[in-house]
C-alpha cells in the first residue's frame, strides 16, 4: 500500500490552521481530511497566498473557514464554476474545491461534469457519506438502494450515482479514492493530487456519525477490512485479503475474485493508472462490496493540456494577431443604438 512521505520545506501544518472553532460533530471524518490536508500542504511547499479553497453548501463546505488561505464559501453545487473562474483569472493559483455527495452530484452535477471534461486545473475533494447530513438525514445521490431515511421511510428507490464512475466516464485525467480512517494512505493520495496538472478528483469514504454511522463499516473494521478493500498500485497486480491470498482477474470479459492458490499470477489484473484508454479504470470503479473488494487508491492519472493553458494560449495568440484591445472599443463594436 502506498503511503505519504514528508519533507517539510518551511511552513508547518499549524500555519494552515485558522482561529475558527471547527464545528463538525465529534468523530466526523471531516476532521481527518482537514488535518491530513494541512499536513500535506505544508510538506509540499504550498503557501497561503497562492492557495484558494472554494466550497458550496453542506457540512464539508465549512472547510474554507478552517484553512488559513484564501477561501470562498459559494452556493449550493456551484463551487466548480466559481473555482473555474478563479483558476482562469489567475492560473498560478492552486485552487481546491471541497464538496459533498449531495452538493456535487445533485444540484451541482452539471457543474462537476463540465469541469471534469474541460480538464480545468482544480483539485476536487468529494466527502461521500451517502447522506444529507447538514439538513438532517435525507437520502443523497450516493445513498444505497433501499436506504431508509426521513425522506425515504420505505427505502430509497433511486439507484445510486458512483462518483468515480461518473468522473472516469467524463474522461477525467486523475481520479482516486481514499477512506478517512486510513490517514497515511489519504495523505499519499492528497500528495498525488497536488502533483497533478488538470482536474484531480478524490472521493473520500466517510461515515456520518449521526445519520449514517455504518455507511462504510466493511472498510473500517480493523479485523476484516483487508478482505473488503483492494489498494490500487501502479504496475502491481490486484491482490488483497488479510493473508494476501486473493486476487482479481478477467475471465470471459468480466472481473472476478480468485484464490491465489488456484490461479497463476500471470492471470491477475495488473493496475495501469497511466493507460490512455479508460475502460479498465471504469471497470475497477464498478467493483463494489460485497461482490468485490472496494478499490482504494489512484484509478487514473494521465496528462492532457489543461483548460486554462489552452485559454491563455488563445488569448496570447489573439493579442499577437490583433494587438492590445480596449474595453471601450469592445462595448461599441457592431450594431449600437441610443435610447432616449
Amino acid at each position: 500500500m502506498n503511503t505519504a512521505t514528508f519533507d517539510p520545506v518551511g511552513l508547518s501544518a499549524k500555519d494552515f490552521k485558522t482561529d475558527q472553532q471547527v464545528k463538525w460533530c465529534p468523530g466526523c471524518g471531516d476532521h481527518s481530511i482537514l488535518v491530513q490536508l494541512q499536513k500535506v500542504l505544508a510538506s509540499s511547499g504550498a503557501t497561503q497566498h497562492d492557495t484558494v479553497f472554494v466550497s458550496g453548501i453542506g457540512c464539508s463546505s465549512r472547510f474554507p473557514y478552517y484553512m488559513n488561505t484564501y477561501g470562498f464559501h459559494g452556493i449550493h453545487g456551484r463551487a466548480p464554476a466559481i473555482a473555474t473562474g478563479i483558476k482562469c483569472a489567475n492560473p498560478k493559483l492552486d485552487v481546491w474545491v471541497v464538496t459533498g455527495d449531495g452538493d456535487a452530484l445533485s444540484i451541482g452535477g452539471n457543474h462537476f461534469l463540465h469541469t471534469v471534461r474541460r480538464n480545468v486545473g482544480l483539485k476536487i475533494i468529494l466527502f461521500n457519506n451517502r447522506i444529507y447530513g447538514l439538513t438532517k438525514g435525507q437520502y443523497s445521490p450516493t445513498s444505497e438502494f433501499g436506504t431508509r431515511t426521513k425522506s425515504s421511510p420505505y427505502g430509497a428507490i433511486d439507484h445510486p450515482i458512483h462518483p468515480i464512475s461518473v468522473a472516469i466516464g467524463a474522461e477525467i485525467t486523475f481520479a482516486a479514492r481514499a477512506i478517512d480512517t486510513d490517514v497515511h494512505h489519504l495523505q499519499y493520495v492528497l500528495q498525488r493530487m497536488i502533483q497533478h496538472k488538470g482536474t484531480a478528483f478524490l472521493e473520500v469514504y466517510q461515515n456520518c456519525q449521526v445519520y449514517n454511522p455504518n455507511a462504510y463499516a466493511f472498510a473500517t473494521d480493523r479485523e476484516t477490512r483487508l478482505d473488503h478493500v483492494v489498494y490500487l498500485e501502479h504496475g502491481k497486480p490486484l491482490i488483497f485479503g488479510i493473508r494476501k491470498d486473493k486476487g482479481i482477474r478477467v475471465r470471459n470479459d468480466a472481473l472476478e475474485v480468485v484464490d491465489l492458490a488456484k490461479v497463476s499470477p500471470a492471470e491477475l489484473v495488473v493496475h495501469d493508472e497511466k493507460a490512455e484508454n479508460s475502460s479498465m479504470a471504469f471497470r475497477l470503479a464498478q467493483m463494489h462490496y460485497p461482490e468485490f473488494p472496494e478499490p482504494l487508491g489512484v484509478f487514473r492519472a494521465i496528462e492532457k493540456p489543461t483548460y486554462e493553458e489552452l485559454m491563455m494560449g488563445q488569448l496570447e495568440a489573439g493579442g499577437q494577431k490583433e494587438g492590445a484591445g480596449r474595453l471601450e472599443q469592445l462595448f461599441m463594436a457592431g450594431d449600437t443604438w441610443k435610447v432616449d
